[in-house]
């Protein structure tokens, strides 16, 4: 071989090498990214025309599904009784990525792309079936999810129900709510129209405020710090501690009152059960500076504060559904401290984290992984996935679960008999949480579980920007969402 044919077949071969590279990455290494980009419209005709898999609620009710259309795109996505369920299902859009819900953490086994699907894929190319995506079945009970979103109405809050042996996300709604339909229209100019709409503001209902909204869960915190407090071993249910009608912030001249006459105790002390009871403001605020930044934010850590938390999905099978962070301050001062022990100041809380709270209570002080996804079945009916229980933590011994259980009747049987159901025991703590300018408005809170002899059912509630107490905004929800769970 002369000079001039080695130089032309060493400059071939690396053409070669150079393009086999090329297309590597071009295949496997920005595939993502190139599938993504809102510029490739081969990918959103192939999305569009994929026969997306449907999200079923724990009964079979469906909420989200594709239909056949005469377009180009084949199939339209639509949602049923979409309000109700967007939190749960999020949105498919012709001109918007799915971000959020099941069709966003679901993605890749609905339309049919996971890895998972290669069988299914592979039957209906060599049969001309049509291809599939997977359904998704659900933990959410449809009754009690209307429940919830009928009680809220038109005000702006979240409500969540948890069972609580498994963790199972029984009910997740946030109000204001959008309808996906809106969203996954074919029109791109309406649909470009309603997303604009939507997401303009702090206030969108696009939002989930069960999970990415933050707000000072009040007194509903005093669960927290009373759980620090018994696992130390030194404070029992009758365990006498400091109150008083008022207390002064350390090192500020800021009197901290309490709402109730019963809150201050007898002669400047109350009894641990009765501070719950009364939800004294003087008297948690206390303890919590005596117990240590260290103890309570331990505590609050154990119970899910502090981390972001994954209640669907992972990177294989499209963006994970997760919940914001909720937080306690870091090395606060005791007049912080003294703030943040009773839910104000700088805690801060979802609903989820709440409610999560509650169902540790319930479950003996064991923690559960929130879920979304009971199973995930292929085209065929062939389970692909089913999700099983998982605890994420023991907060707290079960001794202390039962002596919070205790205190939590206390608030329902002595200071909030209207949240009492008949012929069933309910534990509850209420949370008026001051927000806006001079403390002018109200986050009202409850969270709780029934029955408190065998618990069923751990609710979180809060109704945002109210002006009235926690126990008369979203008590009387809490309670229409346990007795239609334990009427069932």
């Amino acid at each position: 071989m002369n000079k001039y044919l080695r130089q032309l077949f060493t400059a071939v071969v690396a053409l070669f090498v150079i393009l086999g590279l090329s297309s590597t990455i071009i295949m496997a290494v920005r595939a993502n990214a190139l599938n993504n980009d809102p510029r490739n419209a081969r990918s959103l005709y192939h999305q569009l025309g994929a026969y997306r898999g449907a999200i079923l609620a724990s009964d079979g009710t469906v909420m989200a599904k594709s239909e056949p259309v005469n377009d180009a795109f084949k199939y339209l996505r639509t949602y049923s009784n979409g309000p109700l369920y967007a939190p749960v299902t999020g949105f498919f859009s012709i001109n918007q990525t799915a971000d959020r819900g099941l069709e966003a953490s679901r993605s890749m086994l609905l339309n049919g792309e996971a890895d998972s699907l290669i069988w299914q894929r592979a039957k209906a190319m060599l049969t001309g079936a049509t291809d599939q995506g997977a359904s998704i079945e659900t933990s959410i009970d449809p009754k009690l999810q209307q429940v919830a979103y009928d009680q809220l109405g038109t005000r702006d809050g979240a409500a969540v129900a948890i069972e609580v042996s498994t963790g199972r996300i029984l009910a997740m709604v946030s109000t204001p709510s959008y309808d996906p339909n809106k969203l996954a229209t074919h029109d791109t100019k309406a649909a470009s129209q309603a997303y604009n709409e939507l997401s303009a503001g702090q206030n969108s209902p696009l939002i989930n405020r069960a999970t990415s909204q933050l707000y000072p869960p009040g007194s509903t915190f005093k669960t927290i710090v009373a759980s620090a407090a018994l696992e130390t071993g030194d404070y029992q249910t009758d365990t006498k501690i400091p109150a008083g009608s008022s207390y002064t912030l350390p090192g500020t001249a800021t009197q901290l009152p309490n709402a109730e006459a019963q809150a201050d105790g007898v002669s400047g002390q109350i009894s641990l059960q009765e501070a719950v009871a009364w939800s004294s403001n003087t008297a948690f605020a206390q303890l919590g500076v005596k117990l240590g930044a260290s103890k309570v934010s331990d505590m609050a850590t154990k119970l899910g504060f502090g981390s972001t938390i994954t209640i669907d999905g992972t990177e294989s099978t499209g963006t994970p559904m997760t919940a914001t962070a909720s937080t306690f301050p870091s090395d606060p001062t005791d007049d912080k401290l003294a703030l943040a022990s009773i839910g104000q100041g700088d805690t801060t809380a979802t609903p989820l984290q709440m409610a999560m709270v509650a169902q540790a209570i319930a479950n003996n002080g064991k923690l559960m992984q929130p879920t979304l996804v009971d199973r995930v079945r292929a085209a065929d009916l062939t389970v692909l996935s089913q999700t099983k229980p998982q605890t994420m933590a023991n907060a707290f011994s079960e001794d202390s679960a039962d002596k919070l259980t205790t205190m939590m009747e206390s608030v329902v049987t002595e200071a909030n008999p209207q949240l009492a159901i008949d012929g069933i025991k309910v534990a509850a703590k209420t949370g008026t949480a001051q927000i806006g300018t001079d403390n002018s408005a109200i986050d009202g809170w409850v969270i709780g579980f029934a029955p408190a002899d065998d618990p069923q059912i751990a609710v979180a509630v809060l109704v945002h920007n109210t002006d009235v107490y926690g126990s008369l905004a979203a008590g009387p929800i809490m309670r229409a969402m346990m007795q239609e769970a334990l009427q069932q």
